[in-house]
C-alpha cells in the first residue's frame, strides 16, 4: 500500500512520496494502478513467486486505513503481510528507511491504518521528505508543498530506491531489506 492524497492538486507534494514510489514500482513491474476498488486505485503484478496487490488510497491521507482494511478483509491478509510506503518528515529528503513495525510517529495515514487494521505490526518503507525550514512553519503546509530544486532531484532518486526496497521486502524479507537499505 502506497500513501498519498488523491487528485492533481497534490501531485509532486511531500505527502505524495508514497504515490510516487507506487508509480515507480508499477512501471518497473509492468503494472498499471488504475482499477477503482477498496476506496483506492489498484493494480496487480507478480514479484518473484508472489502476487502483489498495489493500492493507492483515494481517500485523503488521514483515512488511509479505510482502503487498507477493506482490501485486507477481502483477501484475508493478516496485518504482518501489509507493506506500507509513506513519507516521513523526520528523515532527510531522499533518505529511505525500512522498518519491521512501529508507531505512527505523528503520521496521520499510518495512525489510521494502525487503528483500523489491527495494530502496528506491519512493515513499512519510509521516504524522507525533510522537516520544515523552521519550527514555526505549519506542518500541513509543509507536507502539502512541492519538492523543488535539489529536493526534487533527491526525492526522484529515493522513489526509485523505495521501489527497489519494496521488491526486496517481498522477495527476500524485511530483515534483508533493512540491512540493504537502512544506513
Amino acid at each position: 500500500m502506497f500513501l498519498g492524497n488523491p487528485g492533481a492538486r497534490y501531485e509532486g507534494t511531500r505527502h505524495n512520496a508514497g504515490f510516487m514510489a507506487a508509480d515507480a514500482f508499477a512501471e518497473k513491474h509492468g503494472a498499471r494502478i488504475d482499477r477503482l476498488r477498496f476506496h483506492g486505485l489498484t493494480g496487480t503484478c507478480a514479484v518473484g513467486e508472489e502476487k502483489v496487490l498495489l493500492l493507492k488510497p483515494q481517500t485523503f491521507m488521514n483515512l488511509s486505513g479505510d482502503a487498507a482494511h477493506e482490501a485486507m478483509a477481502f483477501y484475508k491478509v493478516p496485518t504482518e503481510r501489509l507493506l506500507v510506503v509513506s513519507d516521513d518528515v523526520a528523515l532527510p529528503v531522499g533518505k529511505i528507511r525500512v522498518r519491521r513495525s512501529g508507531s505512527a510517529g505523528g503520521h496521520n495515514g499510518l495512525r489510521d491504518i494502525i487503528a483500523k487494521c489491527g495494530g502496528e505490526g506491519f512493515p513499512r518503507v519510509k521516504l524522507g521528505t525533510g522537516s520544515p525550514p523552521n519550527p514555526e512553519y505549519d506542518m500541513a503546509d509543509w507536507v502539502l508543498s512541492a519538492f523543488r530544486g535539489k529536493d526534487a532531484e533527491d526525492i526522484a532518486a529515493a522513489v526509485q530506491r523505495a521501489a527497489d526496497a519494496v521488491e526486496t521486502v517481498i522477495i527476500k524479507g524485511v530483515d534483508f531489506a533493512m540491512n540493504e537499505y537502512n544506513g
